[in-house]
């Protein structure tokens, strides 16, 4: 009996309703579950059709509770009897539901497909071992997960992220645009928002070091510490009497302030450091150095604002050199957060830009200074300090104080 075909069309009138659609998807699930097609399974709230449906098909009442019950074992006998389905219930639901995988089946067929995914990412752990920390950090995070969703879509993804990666860090630096067009076919592959530019980005920035943080800036200067310019002469840095290249030691002889792009300091970064570097946040600051001590004037670099690609990736190279940084910025909540994020890509010393600092210059400034405003924020390297403007709520800016910071910078 069990060889004989199921009557397709007489199951689907007997079955295949919506009344039952419950008591096939139950039986679906045990199915799926490598569970026997015997014992009861129940409907919490069934309606009025759904209770006649069931007593239509077992040729009675299945019960006057609340819930609607029915026995799985009662239903294959009467699809037996019937000559309906003569292997049972196993043969129907093959017929209304199409053939079931166990769902252990299933999940061993998942994870083959996702190991077979991520090949590319092992194989370039094993011949680039420089990777290997990320390649397992990004495995365990689910980022690759939430970017391809499939492993049918992780595969070709992988693949393009192994091919920038190999290349990386790219000497001496290029566009990321041309990169991108070479490596992978598209100027714009390597665009914001692209699955393989942010995963690539998070490869480049764990060979490079580069921090962690956000927005456009902080792109460039991550792409840019692995060697691949964008934007890369929009974004520039402020400077006065440093040296290290051809040009950078012309402007210091004559005592000028440069403005260095970040293209230029991608191509041809400054080969030497001074010992110690002062960097202030205002041009005003700038500008006077250079107006008062020329070539006499310590090496000092202005920010303009919170720091520029072009400016973390000097101070970046600077650091690497050897120098020292001291900072000052307006007394301000907008100072102190510029200075924190600072101190994020490299270490200062505060530049006459502390508590006690700040409570000279309101002695000094008399009433001429204008009121606190904004959202507080810390300073870290002086907590005194956010407390002191919280207290006198009133803001200096370098301008305030510049005579002093002038006498600092006299070489």
């Amino acid at each position: 009996m069990s060889g004989q075909p199921v009557d397709e069309a007489r199951l689907r009138r007997l079955l295949g309703g919506a009344d039952l659609a419950w008591l096939v998807e139950r039986a679906r699930r045990r199915l799926e579950r490598g569970q026997p097609l015997t014992g009861a399974v129940s409907l919490a709230t069934p309606s009025a059709a759904e209770r006649m449906a069931a007593e239509r098909l077992l040729g009675r009442a299945p019960g006057a509770g609340r819930a609607l019950t029915v026995r799985l074992d009662a239903v294959d006998a009467v699809l037996v009897r019937s000559g309906i389905s003569p292997g049972g219930l196993v043969a129907a639901m093959a017929v209304l539901t199409g053939p079931v995988v166990p769902l252990d089946e299933v999940r061993r067929s998942e994870h083959q497909a996702w190991e077979e995914a991520y090949a590319p990412l092992m194989l370039l752990a094993e011949v680039h071992p420089e990777h290997a920390p990320w390649v397992g950090r990004v495995r365990d995070d689910g980022l690759v997960r939430r970017l391809a969703r499939t492993p049918a879509a992780t595969r070709p993804l992988l693949e393009q992220t192994v091919r920038v990666l190999r290349e990386l860090p790219v000497e001496p630096a290029r566009s990321l645009s041309a990169f991108a067009a070479d490596v992978l076919g598209s100027a714009h592959a390597l665009d914001d928002g692209t699955p393989v530019a942010t995963l690539a980005l998070s490869g480049a920035r764990a060979l490079t070091g580069h921090p962690e943080g956000a927005g456009a800036a902080w792109r460039r200067a991550a792409w840019a510490s692995a060697g691949l310019l964008r934007d890369d002469v929009s974004s520039t840095v402020l400077t006065l009497n440093l040296r290290g290249t051809a040009a950078l030691d012309w402007m210091a002889d004559v005592g000028e302030p440069c403005v260095l792009t970040l293209r230029q300091l991608a191509l041809r970064p400054p080969r030497t450091a001074p010992p110690v570097v002062h960097i202030c946040e205002n041009p005003a600051v700038l500008s006077a150095a250079a107006d008062n001590h020329g070539p006499d004037a310590r090496p000092l670099i202005c920010l303009q604002g919170q720091p520029s690609a072009a400016a973390l990736t000097l101070l970046a190279r600077l650091h690497d050199l050897g120098a020292a940084f001291w900072y000052h910025g307006d007394f301000d909540w907008g100072g102190l957060r510029i200075a924190t994020t600072l101190s994020g890509h490299v270490p200062w010393r505060p530049w006459r830009y502390t508590a006690d600092d700040y409570r000279a210059a309101v002695a000094a400034a008399g009433p001429d200074l204008r009121p606190l405003d904004g959202k507080p924020a810390l300073s870290p390297w002086d907590p005194e300090l956010a407390l002191a403007l919280a207290e006198h709520a009133l803001r200096v800016e370098e301008e305030a104080v510049l005579d002093v910071l002038l006498a600092d910078l006299a070489g």
